[in-house]
């Protein structure tokens, strides 16, 4: 193994040319420098360096000179390695959850602002149903989360309503939304559900049973995109926020229209970070914007 200091003096002897030069510049006695050079030789089995015939100034040889080149490779990447530990050391990381049926693709445009906004921050993002990142927050697994929940259920740093309806394909030019809205009326609706604890697959059962309405489960699927595809594919009709309906969609006004639910921004409880602060407030400004909806 090559001894960083070692190398640092050859380096320092090859740029100045000279022991009494370098021996400044490494903050050493000329009589040390010229040591840690010759312990360096008797390591390799090669001669670094030549003296010219007055003594005074150096040069390197070739085994020297390409050593010189290591070194600076190897010095700058041991000064690279310190400071990525210094930079970790400045770093605070917050943990934040997100709910699975909520659309990914702007939420993760939106923290990836914040992120370039804020070198200092690091993001854990843990994606899950708003029941487990409720459980999660209160373990302290996380210390922000945003869940989907009934309007006005318990404390909260700030909440965004949602306006939910009952999407369905949207038909083309030669074939009617009635037609199909008819269909649902005289047969068990064909539900696209997200899993248990999700408050859209709630709100779509108990409307339907409520109004006395067969149904059956024809999709499943713990993302937002699995729901709204077999939605656009006709698979099934599904409860979704206004939102995000996509082009391929239509509102089936058929349907017992269901309760809006409610977004959510929560904490773990305790001692607030500065980041932690800084995140929150970024999700408080920015969050209603981002998925279209307007705040509480």
């Amino acid at each position: 193994m090559l001894d960083l200091g070692l190398l640092k003096t050859l380096v320092a002897v090859v740029d100045e040319g000279s022991f009494t030069r370098a021996a400044e510049r490494v903050h050493r006695t000329q009589s040390t420098v010229s040591q840690q050079i010759r312990r360096l030789e008797d390591e390799l089995g090669r001669q670094l360096l030549m003296r010219d015939r007055s003594g005074v100034n150096v040069t390197p040889t070739l085994h020297g000179e390409l050593l010189a080149q290591y070194a600076r490779k190897l010095l700058a990447l041991s000064m690279e390695a310190v400071d990525a530990m210094e930079n970790d050391s400045r770093v605070s990381t917050v943990r934040v959850g997100l709910p699975e049926d909520i659309d990914v693709r702007r939420m993760a445009d939106m923290l990836s602002r914040f992120v370039q906004a804020h070198g200092d921050i690091r993001l854990e993002i843990v994606a899950g149903m708003s029941t487990d990142l409720r459980e999660r927050l209160s373990a302290g697994d996380l210390e922000l989360a945003l869940v989907k929940r009934e309007p006005g259920q318990g404390d909260c740093l700030m909440a965004w309503p949602e306006t939910l309806v009952w999407a369905m394909a949207a038909q083309s030019v030669d074939s009617s939304a009635a037609r199909e809205a008819d269909s649902l009326a005289h047969a068990p609706v064909p539900l696209a559900l997200f899993p248990q604890g999700c408050i859209y697959r709630q709100r779509a059962i108990r409307s339907l049973d409520a109004a006395q309405r067969p149904w059956r489960v024809a999709f499943g699927s713990h993302s937002l995109t699995g729901i709204q595809a077999a939605v656009s594919s006709g698979l099934g009709v599904s409860v979704l926020p206004e939102t995000v309906l996509l082009p391929e969609h239509a509102v089936c006004d058929t349907l017992p229209p269901p309760p809006p639910s409610e977004i959510a921004l929560m904490d773990g409880g305790g001692p607030a970070s500065a980041s932690r602060r800084a995140l929150a407030d970024f999700l408080a400004a920015t969050l209603g914007e981002t998925l279209g909806v307007a705040t509480a």
